[in-house]
């Protein structure tokens, strides 16, 4: 199974960092292997994430302060493809885009912007696929979510993670954790 990390493009630390915040726990409990922060570091993200992984499992690798143009670079010629969540792309209901990319069995980079993105992103020298999740306004949280789910069809959500400290048991009522010292 391929592997996905996230490139978080666009990160304002004092405006994005509830949604940023967001977007690494949504990543990481629907299935990505990591998140890029690009051209910017924020430590408290790092600090939240390091946090997150200790208690509640891994892996889930964090990168930061690298430039996009890099990571897409590298990405791709380690053999990778960039799919850009966009609301302008091919539909991810009505086209045959997700087959297309899941028949490739490459490792994918999401791109998730937190503000307009550049022309560039739906450039062929960029993305190597602009998927579309609806065609209204949404949140790049709820992008990267959709896009998980129909890739993993459902399997993310009941993936272990190694060396948990802090695990929550489902049941119909109530809250129940387990936590391991």
């Amino acid at each position: 199974m391929p592997k996905i990390f996230v490139l978080r493009w666009g990160h304002r630390p004092k405006r994005d960092a509830r949604l940023t915040t967001h977007v690494i726990l949504a990543a990481r409990a629907l299935g990505a292997s990591g998140l890029m922060l690009s051209d910017i570091k924020d430590e408290k993200i790092k600090e939240m994430i390091e946090k997150i992984t200790k208690n509640w499992g891994g892996p889930f690798l964090f990168e930061m302060g690298t430039p996009w143009k890099k990571v897409i670079k590298d990405w791709k010629e380690k053999g990778g493809i960039v799919v850009h969540l966009t609301a302008y792309g091919e539909n991810i209901q009505t086209s045959d885009v997700l087959q297309r990319i899941k028949t490739l069995e490459k490792d994918i980079l999401i791109i998730v912007g937190s503000q307009k993105v550049p022309r560039e992103f739906f450039s062929e020298t960029i993305s190597d696929f602009n998927v579309a999740i609806g065609n209204q306004p949404h949140s790049e949280c709820a992008s990267m979510a959709v896009f998980l789910d129909r890739f993993f069809e459902g399997t993310e959500l009941t993936r272990s993670f190694e060396n948990v400290k802090v695990k929550i048991i489902c049941q119909k009522r109530g809250k129940k954790i387990v936590r391991n010292n």
